[in-house]
């Protein structure tokens, strides 16, 4: 599975991804970085947005060799408050590779994003590629079903949530269900999942997924009855596999590489 080569896309006449390119324009300039990679995260990264649904962007970026040698403290992302819609924030290359070598689950996702706004040529390919050596099925497991666990708890007492948790409980319910039947990373998207429910569960989520592109994402829906007892029993044997997995453990020698051939590459 390699990520999908869509680059960029046209939203509201081409306002959104104006603003988003001059953003990250802006932040390349003022902090003296370069952005390797920079992405749609969210809902509309899993292509399943609402109308009023945030642009996630989400970047990697790296700075001159020398920032690394500092015996000082040195900050490893970047922050800017949410501005309209816009929610955009960054990583080091440097922090995103200590967390693939804990399998973190995030820099997997970010790598397979259908929405792309910049990019050094090559980047994502070689280290979608390397990622793969930094698989962990028990901890991507646990960490999916870790979002479960908080996006059900919102139901209420009527049985209602909102068409937004909805999504927040079946994306990494089945992404949990993907690691532990394939033992591979989990697909960033949610038709793809989607694949792996059995067709009438499949057809409702169907439903749901068209309704939430029209909905706002505080929309409260009912899910039925025999979706939400699917959705309760596969989190149960999910839970109860990953309790045999192994703990894995890696080690760095390969992104060190990678770290250390990308600053050269950009000091030169």
């Amino acid at each position: 599975m390699k990520p999908s080569r869509v680059e960029g896309f046209l939203v509201k006449g081409g306002i959104m991804q104006q603003a988003i390119m001059e953003k990250l324009a802006a932040i390349k300039e003022q902090y003296n970085i370069e952005i390797l990679f920079a992405c749609e995260s969210g809902s509309r990264g899993w292509q399943c947005p609402s109308p009023d649904s945030d642009y996630d962007v989400r970047f990697i970026y790296i700075r001159p060799s020398r920032y690394y040698m500092s015996v000082a403290n040195q900050g490893y992302d970047l922050n800017f408050p949410i501005n309209d819609e816009l929610d955009i924030y960054g990583w080091d290359l440097k922090k995103l590779l200590q967390l693939m070598l804990k399998s973190n689950t995030t820099p997997f996702e970010w790598l397979q994003s259908p929405i792309v706004y910049d990019q050094r040529p090559g980047f994502r390919d070689d280290l979608w590629a390397l990622s793969q050596h930094f698989f962990s099925q028990r901890s991507n497991i646990h960490h999916y079903l870790g979002i479960v666990t908080g996006a059900f708890k919102s139901i209420d007492q009527e049985g209602m949530i909102s068409i937004k948790k909805l999504f927040y409980v079946l994306r990494p319910l089945l992404a949990a269900k993907w690691c532990l039947e394939k033992d591979n990373i989990a697909p960033m998207t949610v038709s793809s999942l989607m694949e792996l429910m059995p067709a009438r569960y499949q057809q409702e989520a169907q439903v749901w997924l068209r309704k939430k592109a029209g909905r706002k994402e505080g929309s409260l829906i009912r899910m039925s009855e025999s979706l939400r007892s699917y959705i309760e029993q596969q989190f149960l044997d999910i839970s109860n596999a990953s309790r045999a997995l192994e703990s894995n453990y890696f080690k760095p020698d390969q992104l060190d590489e990678f770290f250390i051939k990308t600053i050269l590459d950009h000091d030169n």
